[in-house]
Parts: C-alpha cells; sequence; structure tokens
C-alpha cells in the first residue's frame, strides 16, 4: 500500500474517467467563485464574471450598470494566471480602490488564487505578479 497513488474519479462508476483536468471555463468558474468569497469577505462589492468581453478585440472589461458591476475577461488563447491577474483587477476596479488598499487587496486575491492547488495547477503566477507591477508603476 505504502505510495501508492489512488486516482481521482469524476464520474459515475460505470464510465470511469480518471484524472481529468479542469478546462479553461471550469477553471474561469472556479476562479470567479474563489474571488467572490474572498471579495466579500474582505467587505467589497462582488462584481460579476463573464467570458469573452462583447467589446471586439478586448481581452478585459467592465461594465457598470445601476445593478453592479460586470468583469469580462478573454480566456481563450492566454495563460490562465493572466486571466485571473485581469479577474482581479477588475475586482479592484469595480471597488474604485486606489493605491495601498488597491495593492493590498489585489496581492490578497491573486494570493487567493495561486493558494488553491486545483486551480493554480502549479503556476507561476509570474505573469500575475508582473501586471500587479505594471498596475503599481502606471
Amino acid at each position: 500500500m505504502g505510495s501508492q497513488t489512488v486516482p481521482r474519479f469524476v464520474s459515475d462508476p460505470g464510465a470511469t474517467i480518471k484524472d481529468v483536468e479542469a478546462g479553461p471555463s471550469l477553471r474561469f468558474a472556479m476562479a470567479a467563485r474563489l474571488l467572490g468569497d474572498a471579495a466579500r469577505a474582505a467587505g467589497l462589492v462582488v462584481p460579476g464574471f463573464r467570458t469573452p468581453p462583447r467589446l471586439h478585440g478586448a481581452v478585459r472589461s467592465i461594465r457598470r450598470s445601476s445593478a453592479g458591476a460586470v468583469v469580462a475577461v478573454q480566456v481563450r488563447s492566454r495563460p490562465f494566471d493572466r486571466v485571473t491577474a485581469d479577474m482581479v483587477e477588475g475586482v479592484v476596479a469595480a471597488n474604485g480602490l486606489e493605491g495601498e488598499a488597491a495593492q493590498r487587496i489585489r496581492l490578497a486575491l491573486l494570493e487567493t488564487v495561486a493558494g488553491d492547488d486545483e486551480l493554480s495547477g502549479g503556476a507561476s503566477w509570474s505573469h500575475a505578479r508582473m501586471a500587479e507591477r505594471e498596475t503599481q508603476a502606471a
């Protein structure tokens, strides 16, 4: 028994699929849930998330209405850490955060997603940290 790996099963036992990795759409939904929970716990307004943006050629957009904000992010053909960084920036923008408050929330939200092994998939998050530094410099 010792160090034997037990396969994960993701379907009914009659038609089992082993070790299925979450696709981009599922990872997007998981990230939206995690970020929403973390933002809510921090007392922030949680925007809606959707993909893709309606604005042709945009990788990220935010639409505001009386019902709240919707952050749209392009998922297809992009590294997932960039997708997540855009989702985090959407939360920051939807809450009108700036300066140190924005930086603190940005870091907390990025760490929330990076801390989820199933979602991060061992990603380095270097793109997300680079986006964070670029935002600081702006």
